[in-house]
């Protein structure tokens, strides 16, 4: 386990370390400056494409630098010279592509030697950085694809290439936006700063605090109250924070203590909060920086990337849903008290209008507007809608707190979309994901069913050492082409990739949400890990089910398509519940749960008629588990015990 824990990934974890004196306002003065400076960049600035991800990247890396000092053993320890050393020349790297890149560019990348050292400089730092902030899995693979591009004659077979010279791959990582400069960083430098400024914002007015409230009013007195309250607050949540680890932190520590008072037991708490905060992610408008970055790759608006998420992630929530509410119905459990639930017209009057901003952005993005006038637009009305209410009331001090954690939230996840241009960059100069494609092809025998397990399970194996993010990307570079290959319509094979992506945070072994929220909830990691896997594994379905039934995502279907789909998936994901918990009217026998379970998984079947086969299985198996505990109850057997 320990050893588990020590390749758990720290991306998407905010740095909390605080400093006091000039350190600290020095920190302090890079975060704010670094928020600012991507907010004129975003908003008014016309550089370079280039230039804004090495002014991104250069930020971030300080900031990591000093919020994860090398030599560190406790929270208040200060960043050492040689972290100071690091930042400086982070900075450094950034100044230079500003300054000189125009001189690179017109002399058609002919380098010369400070320009080799500067590149090479800043490529060695954003490892060191990747390894403080994102973790030893995402670090260690990127530098064996360098190695892999470099020492392609020494691979064995189909993986052997001619091989490149040290120059010519630090010219190409490190000098053009085909490597560390690439994609996944003008993502992260543009859409996803902006975004996740927005939600620090929202975090500076309390509105985590409204999701809750709101929630708890909603869906407090119901059975098992705590454990909708969650999955609703985590929905809310989710859809504006893009991170599993913030969504578990901001709505867990409440929703998780009133799980365990109503009955709840602390592992199964804790699992509902992993599992619900998880899907957070797939939750429109704001889904994380791999939706921003599928957007980028499929080259459609992100509004189109938004609406295809939402069915699929309002199915996953209805899934999580049925299960906490049959695992009431199997524990007797009950709701709050109206004494413990907040007035639902109270709530919305104190905090209700911080809603309006995230509307803004949904209808910017549905209007057509770009996501970063949305995002710029949503930041705005957030800071304007604060002064309606006391409550929600910004002070200089609110102001100045929320640019310092949105460059802080922001780091990490910008380390990460870097470090993942030396994957990607290596894919493009030595082909392996062609070859990686033809290999899932050729293993698969052609059947489309076995492409997407193969594919499933390398999703879901980088998915434990690496953020949600970064293996959205490697498994969208190398295993979503083989799938395009096959028939599958290539915003599916995205999302496929996206999905599994996100579900490896509860995926067993490594299930870093589940090991969150195992510490919130006072009960061990694996087995909060175990019974979060199992309430989410609508998630391992669900994509399976758009990718042979396209009308979930909204493609190329029909509103009588549409319609019969979601009924069809909605029968599939209620009775893989009723499997898992095990409870319907009463329990159930071991035999009963696994039908509905197999019913559910069957109803993945691309074919009407196999769908419309499971439909009346499934009412078979309702009505003679109603039928049968009747029985029961009108002739109940002797106690013999």
């Amino acid at each position: 386990m320990e050893f588990i824990k020590k390749l758990i990934p720290k991306g998407e974890h905010i740095p909390t370390r605080q400093f006091a004196g000039k350190i600290g306002l020095i920190a302090l003065i890079l975060t704010v400056g670094t928020s600012l400076i991507h907010a004129w960049m975003n908003s008014f600035g016309l550089l370079m494409a280039i230039k804004m991800n090495a002014i991104h990247l250069g930020t971030v890396m300080a900031i990591v630098f000093l919020y994860y000092p090398a030599t560190a053993k406790s929270p208040k320890d200060r960043p050492s010279v040689l972290d100071w050393i690091f930042a400086a020349l982070a900075l450094t790297g950034a100044f230079y592509i500003l300054t000189q890149y125009d001189r690179i560019l017109a002399a058609h990348l002919n380098v010369g030697i400070a320009d080799l050292a500067m590149a090479t400089v800043t490529m060695l730092l954003l490892i060191e950085a990747s390894r403080r902030a994102v973790g030893l899995p995402l670090t260690i693979l990127s530098i064996i694809f360098v190695l892999y591009t470099k020492f392609g004659p020494y691979f064995p077979g189909l993986f052997a290439h001619q091989g490149f010279s040290w120059e010519r791959i630090i010219i190409r990582m490190g000098l053009t936006d085909e490597g560390i400069y690439g994609v996944s960083l003008m993502v992260s430098s543009t859409y996803v700063f902006m975004f996740i400024l927005f939600g620090a914002f929202l975090a500076a007015t309390k509105t985590s605090d409204f999701f809750n409230d709101f929630s708890l009013a909603l869906a407090g007195k119901y059975r098992g109250g705590p454990a909708k309250v969650a999955v609703v607050a985590s929905a809310l949540m989710g859809s504006i924070s893009g991170s599993a680890q913030a969504n578990v932190a901001t709505t867990g520590a409440i929703t998780i203590p009133l799980m365990k008072r109503v009955g709840y037991a602390p592992h199964f708490a804790g699992a509902v909060e992993a599992a619900a905060s998880t899907g957070g992610i797939l939750m429109p408008p704001i889904m994380g920086a791999a939706a921003f970055i599928m957007s980028t790759f499929l080259g459609v608006p992100y509004a189109k990337i938004m609406l295809a998420g939402a069915t699929p992630a309002i199915l996953y929530y209805l899934a999580i849903m049925f299960m906490v509410d049959l695992r009431a119905k199997k524990r007797g459990l009950k709701g709050l008290s109206a004494s413990e639930i907040p007035p639902l017209k109270e709530t919305l009057l104190k905090r209700g209008h911080m809603m309006i901003p995230l509307g803004l952005i949904i209808y910017f993005l549905l209007a057509g507007y770009t996501p970063l006038f949305s995002a710029f637009l949503g930041l705005v009305s957030v800071i304007v809608l604060s002064f309606l209410r006391k409550e929600t009331r910004m002070s200089l001090r609110d102001f100045i707190n929320a640019l310092d954690l949105g460059a802080r939230s922001a780091a990490p996840v910008g380390i990460a979309c870097g470090v993942v241009g030396f994957i990607v960059g290596s894919v493009g100069m030595t082909g392996v994901g062609q070859i990686v494609a033809l290999n899932i092809i050729m293993f698969s025998g052609g059947k489309l069913w076995a492409a997407l397990i193969l594919c499933m399970f390398a999703a879901l194996v980088l998915g434990m050492g690496l953020p949600a993010t970064a293996c959205y990307i490697i498994t969208a570079t190398i295993a979503a082409p083989a799938l395009q290959q096959m028939g599958v319509t290539p915003i599916a094979a995205h999302f496929f990739a996206f999905y599994y992506g996100t579900m490896s945070a509860v995926v067993p072994p490594v299930a870093l949400t589940s090991y969150t929220a195992a510490g919130l909830a006072g009960a061990k990691p694996m087995r909060v890990a175990i019974h979060g896997f199992g309430l989410a594994l609508s998630g391992l379905l669900l994509p399976y089910l758009f990718v042979y039934n396209n009308a979930l995502l909204l493609v190329d279907t029909t509103l009588k398509a549409y319609l019969f789909t979601v009924s069809m998936a909605l029968v599939g994901v209620f009775s893989l519940s009723v499997g898992i918990i095990g409870m319907l009217k009463t329990n159930m026998p071991v035999w009963e749960r696994v039908l509905f379970a197999v019913i559910g998984i069957g109803m993945v079947s691309p074919l009407g008629v196999y769908k419309l086969a499971g439909l009346v299985l499934f009412t078979g198996m309702v009505v003679q588990h109603y039928w049968r505990n009747k029985k029961i109850l009108e002739n109940p057997q002797p106690d013999t015990l």
